[in-house]
């Protein structure tokens, strides 16, 4: 059973994740659950698609895999118990080149980078709270697109800390510092 709105003030972790229904879309940021916005717009999922299209290709046949949400990321330690676990999230895209990350739920560790594309809804969430704790859980790169006025955002952690982000806009293309020859034409990605 998911919790109420009383139970919302509560700590909550992976253990108590997994018996809410799963028609129901939660995320856990230090054992606080929150509601996953309404089903994704047309754009949202047109410029997920490509984004994904675009990586998935090129990492045909690579030991780094992308996955695009739902699909649960428990930002933990291998050894970690599910009880113990207290920040899970679904990223719109996460790559992930460690395939000991992988299992039948998901991804536990850090993946190597993460997309998540804004809604007006999820705007301080995606800039506030999702940056600082992909920041602190080793997350590489980590995107952050703004379909309404066609820009990304790129953070690239160095020395423990994603620093300013790099700004991109059409007609630009971004290089992924991740893989080395990869670069995402933003006209295809908004077009």
């Amino acid at each position: 059973m998911s919790p109420t709105p009383k139970e919302l003030s509560a700590s909550y972790s992976y253990a108590d994740y997994l018996t809410w229904p799963e028609d129901e879309r939660w995320e856990l940021i230090d054992g606080v659950p929150l509601n996953m916005t309404p089903a994704p717009t047309p754009k949202h999922q047109e410029i997920l698609g490509e984004v994904f299209r675009i990586l998935a290709n090129w990492l045909k046949g690579n030991r780094c895999k992308v996955y695009m949400a739902p699909f649960d990321v428990r930002l933990a330690g291998p050894e970690t118990l599910d009880s113990a676990i207290d920040k899970v999230v679904q990223p719109d895209i996460s790559a992930v080149c460690d395939p000991q990350k992988i299992d039948d739920r998901g991804c536990l560790g850090a993946p190597d980078m993460i997309v998540e594309i804004l809604s007006p809804s999820t705007f301080k969430k995606d800039l506030g709270i999702k940056l600082t704790l992909y920041e602190s859980s080793g997350v590489k790169e980590y995107w952050v697109v703004y379909p309404l006025d066609e820009t990304v955002m790129v953070f690239i952690l160095q020395n423990g800390q994603d620093g300013k982000p790099t700004v991109y806009s059409v007609p630009d293309e971004i290089p992924v510092e991740l893989f080395n020859d990869l670069t995402i034409p933003l006209e295809s990605v908004f077009r």
